[in-house]
């Protein structure tokens, strides 16, 4: 039984046949599409009539002196092109890749490190040339990045269920995960704050927990799914505002929505600028330890992308500024 005619047309239109039905509209001729080809004009006559026929459509104009595209040709070439200068992308990307680096490399970020450095290190990681690495050329790595933004358990848990490479700013003990290394990325200071007029700016310090409670609480929301979810600093009974990032606690704050614990860098231009005020609580003294993760196999060991970002974060500089570098601006 012969194969259904829908499926001629698919296999006519290989690159190469895009390619000559390109040198023709080109030269507007067929002989000289012919020359430049190496072939006869017969035979490239006779390849296009074959792809006509397949589309059951014409797609040059004979009856003039110069081969014209036909309307349909017209589209058959634009995206024709299209999808050649597609195929290069990728051909270019494949080859590039069997260099070292990876297709992509996904990066759980925490609420708690500083995302105009995480944008920074992007720009530098998107500028490596043949400078850095003879496999590269002018367009930078072949490697696409994907930013995720986690908080609290969730950044732990995007790195252990693999579907991210790199967790900068994870909050929680990492160790009992397996093909999981981990390294410290520094500490982050807290201080509790509230706008001047909200009712605690007033209130006898230290502030005890009994009136603590009768104020709602600002809390970043754990991203994690599968692990259990973390709220720091909730007491029983205490009403809570819940917000998806820092800088959108930090705002709330701000308005006098709630209260609770700021990252002392965060924080303090505000204070200084006495929009924030810090008061004092029995638990005034909070201090987290950050970690980066990152997946590490004997069958996948890190690819060219993500140990140029574990090197990044192999200095200090680079540690200190995602944790204290914060754009205080709203």
């Amino acid at each position: 039984m012969p194969a259904p005619r829908s499926s001629a047309p698919a296999a006519s239109l290989t690159p190469d046949a895009l390619l000559m039905l390109d040198s023709i509209a080109r030269h507007g001729s067929f002989a000289q599409a012919a020359r430049e080809l190496g072939l006869v004009p017969s035979a490239l006559t006779y390849r296009v009539r074959q792809i006509e026929d397949a589309l059951d459509t014409l797609l040059f104009d004979r009856s003039a002196r110069h081969a014209r595209p036909t309307p349909a040709g017209e589209v058959l070439l634009r995206e024709s092109r299209r999808m050649l200068g597609d195929l290069e992308a990728v051909t270019n990307r494949v080859r590039r890749i069997a260099t070292g680096w990876e297709h992509e490399l996904t990066l759980a970020v925490d609420s708690l490190v500083s995302r105009s450095t995480v944008l920074e290190l992007c720009e530098r990681f998107y500028a490596l040339g043949p400078a850095d690495d003879a496999t590269l050329d002018t367009t930078g790595p072949p490697t696409r990045l994907r930013l995720r933004d986690t908080t609290l358990n969730g950044t732990l848990e995007l790195v252990a269920n693999g579907q991210a490479d790199l967790a900068v700013g994870a909050v929680f003990d990492s160790s009992t995960l397996p093909d999981v290394r981990s390294q410290p990325l520094g500490r982050v200071d807290f201080v509790f704050a509230v706008a001047p007029h909200h009712a605690l700016a007033q209130a006898q310090e230290p502030i005890v927990d009994e009136v603590l409670r009768r104020h709602r609480l600002v809390a970043v929301a754990d991203s994690a799914l599968s692990l259990s979810r973390q709220t720091l600093g909730l007491l029983p009974g205490q009403d809570v505002f819940t917000v998806t990032s820092m800088s959108a606690k930090l705002e709330a704050q701000l308005r006098g929505l709630g209260a609770g614990h700021l990252p002392v860098k965060l924080a303090q231009p505000h204070v200084d600028a006495g929009r924030l005020v810090v008061k004092q609580v029995p638990r005034t003294t909070r201090s987290s330890a950050l970690t980066y993760l990152w997946r590490d196999t004997s069958k996948s060991p890190p690819g060219k992308a993500l140990r140029w970002w574990l090197q990044q974060l192999e200095r200090p500089s680079t540690r200190q500024a995602l944790l204290e570098r914060f754009d205080t601006r709203l």
